[in-house]
């Protein structure tokens, strides 16, 4: 799965490495965050407006839910389109969300789940979630909501969880937007790129309060290193 994210990308370096600009207007108030949870707002970049940058509430609702409190962070890529949750939003509202990298949980016999940071590494650390958008309306209220797509981890993921973001290629990031249902299945494949990478964070990153720079610093109180599972 994806349940914890980041996006530290100053506004206007932003705006250049995916082509849009922020809203600025509504409330919408962008900084640069380093623990997102679930709840948050997302940056996203949706189908319906590809040149904008704007902020949805991660955790999906569906539009014919009768509680807007019951959002869905992530969605399996292989199953989406046949759930009635996903289903409308896969047919007609793919987004990209974009990030710096995300957050997983590794089990471990003793000593608690360890938390690790993945990332893009190289020049151009930002990379594009796949995601789904959904609007929900009631009670005078209209919330606009997305989830994420997972799909099977790569060789970097696999030692620390059995699932990962669906992760873009570059080059492949607007075809998201503009595809049809049948090739967006096909985008939702494992992360070809070698340019990812994992490494150990401190437990802070449990709890979401904690949003600053300090949060992806490697914790090197335990050498573990991933290079043993290989």
């Amino acid at each position: 799965m994806c349940g914890r994210t980041s996006l530290f990308l100053e506004p206007d370096d932003l705006e250049e490495r995916f082509g849009a600009e922020l809203v600025t207007d509504g409330g919408v108030d962008y900084r640069p965050r380093f623990n997102i949870a679930p709840g948050d707002d997302l940056e996203v970049i949706t189908n319906e407006a590809p040149e904008t940058i704007a902020q949805f509430q991660w955790g999906l609702v569906p539009s014919w839910a009768d509680d807007p409190n019951q959002g869905m962070i992530n969605a399996r890529s292989e199953t989406a389109a046949e759930k009635r949750s996903f289903g409308e939003a896969w047919e007609r509202r793919p987004c990209l969300v974009p990030s710096t990298g995300f957050y997983e949980w590794q089990e471990r016999d003793v000593g608690g789940k360890r938390p690790y940071r993945i990332y893009r590494d190289g020049d151009d650390p930002a990379f594009a979630m796949a995601g789904l958008w959904e609007r929900w309306e009631g009670d005078g209220e209209s919330l606009a909501t997305v989830t994420i797509l997972t799909t099977e981890p790569n060789d970097v993921v696999e030692p620390i969880h059995d699932r990962m973001p669906v992760i873009l290629e570059k080059s492949r990031e607007r075809d998201w937007l503009d595809a049809g249902p049948d090739e967006r299945r096909e985008l939702c494949r494992l992360y070809p790129g070698d340019d990812l990478d994992a490494y150990p964070i401190s437990t802070a990153v449990n709890d979401p309060s904690h949003d600053h720079a300090g949060i992806i610093e490697e914790d090197e109180s335990e050498q573990t290193g991933l290079g043993e599972f290989s």
